[in-house]
């Protein structure tokens, strides 16, 4: 599990890298879109990969090869399509852009 610099969980970028299909599932998962993502981290002026892949509950459309914003933990569990559901990691934006100290860095 990724850690935020600060106490708690926060949101990350990552990378959709594939999809993950489950004919056999918990009733919770039903309907639910399953991404394959690669987390990323900024340093020295990019993004880098950062840590092992994470399957994430798609809430907001994203697709392969979009970067994307996601969160862990509890906080995966309060978009309307995870409620109560035993996620751990949730797509809740697709990135624009990523800007550090007036620079645009390019996106994974």
């Amino acid at each position: 599990m990724l850690r935020s610099a600060k106490k708690g969980m926060g949101m990350f970028i990552a990378k959709v890298i594939g999809n993950v299909v489950s004919t056999q599932k918990s009733e919770k998962f039903r309907g639910m879109k399953l991404l394959l993502i690669q987390p990323h981290i900024h340093r020295e002026g990019r993004l880098e990969i950062s840590g092992s892949s994470v399957v994430a509950v798609d809430s907001v459309g994203a697709g392969i090869g979009e970067c994307v914003l996601f969160t862990q933990g509890s906080s995966a569990r309060l978009t309307p399509a995870t409620k109560d559901a035993p996620v751990d990691a949730v797509i809740v934006g697709i990135v624009d852009t990523v800007e550090v100290d007036g620079k645009v860095l390019e996106k994974p």
